[in-house]
């Protein structure tokens, strides 16, 4: 007699015998470029995924590479791109242009970028304050131990700094400020929520990793800066979420556009900016927060090309200390606790 799980995954193969699959077209790797799968989604939409399932930061490279120039010399009949971590999200009008034409627009992008080894990309580096371990993160904490789950291994002392300090190997509060602080954050892709950004170190030796809430908050104050996995994200409005709580920063989403930051648009941060926190009592960080809302705050950005030949051989230099901070790192997360 079939177990229930082999009548479940039968009932399920044979539901989708014959249903043609979502995969369009595959093109292989070249030299310094990475394979790609184009997905339909809809009869409006394209997925267009890069290399496989890999936490790559050079997969996000060439993403923002093709981006660019499937904007500069864009099709009649195609909508918007959205950027992902490895993929484009490509909208689009069927009644100006099909899928086949689309596709061929696609490789045309494909071909006439470089790989990612001679790549320079626009972008910004923009340096914003942070509280850490602030009052706002450790109420989130607080209200989540007492009304959703009291025995979660990540919220001891009604934080979330302390099992970070654990799970990454750390000796205390102040080097995980400079981890944090040591590095630029590179904006892989805004998404999720308006203006929320997801951002990953540069710098190999400063890579912390955390697990996400189990189950997720139902609160998080605006501007909280959150760590799921590698990840980085700073909460863009009053929300849900899973990342662990370190602490604080400015606004990075103003649907009212109040300070001349926001003049252009609603959202603070563009994918390829690069964000570096500098600590700040938390006192300072509310003080600049209403100067924000008033229009009195001058965000510190500056425009500043990114050259990912000049990044990779900074890299290989790092490669020994990286490697001994990934050991350290990956040693006390197996003897911590997951949510």
């Amino acid at each position: 007699m079939m177990k229930p799980h082999e009548l479940s995954d039968r009932y399920i193969s044979e539901q989708w015998a014959g249903i043609p699959s979502a995969i369009y077209e595959r093109r292989a790797a070249t030299a310094g470029k990475p394979a790609v799968t184009y997905r339909l989604a809809g009869d409006s939409y394209l997925l267009v995924e890069f290399g496989g399932m890999d936490f790559d930061l050079h997969l996000n490279f060439f993403v923002h590479n093709i981006n660019g120039h499937l904007n500069q010399s864009r099709p009649p009949g195609l909508i918007e791109t959205s950027p992902g971590f490895r993929s484009i999200l490509l909208s689009y009008d069927p009644a100006k242009i099909n899928v086949a034409n689309l596709v061929v627009a696609l490789d045309d992008a494909y071909d006439n970028a470089s790989g990612t080894e001679n790549l320079v990309l626009p972008s910004r580096r923009v340096n914003l304050p942070a509280a850490f371990n602030d009052s706002t993160a450790k109420a989130a904490v607080a209200r989540y131990v007492r009304s959703i789950r009291s025995d979660a291994p990540n919220c001891r002392n009604d934080n979330n700094v302390d099992y970070t300090i654990a799970y990454n190997g750390l000796a205390d509060l102040d080097e995980l400020i400079e981890v944090v602080t040591g590095t630029e954050l590179w904006v892989g892709f805004i998404g999720f929520f308006p203006g929320l950004p997801f951002t990953f170190p540069l710098d190999p030796r400063r890579v912390l990793f955390a697990p996400k809430y189990n189950p997720t908050r139902t609160w998080t104050a605006e501007g909280a800066i959150g760590l799921g996995g590698p990840c980085y994200s700073i909460y863009p409005v009053e929300s849900p979420g899973g990342y662990q709580l370190l602490g604080r920063t400015l606004p990075v989403y103003d649907i009212q556009q109040r300070n001349p930051a926001f003049a252009e648009s609603p959202l603070l941060l563009r994918p390829c900016d690069r964000i570096r926190f500098h600590e700040v009592s938390e006192q300072e960080l509310l003080e600049s927060f209403e100067a924000v809302h008033k229009g009195e705050y001058v965000y510190d950005i500056r425009e500043e090309d990114f050259d990912v030949a000049t990044y990779n051989s900074w890299c290989a230099s790092l490669s020994a200390e990286a490697a001994e901070f990934a050991a350290k790192r990956d040693a006390a997360a197996a003897a911590t606790a997951v949510p």
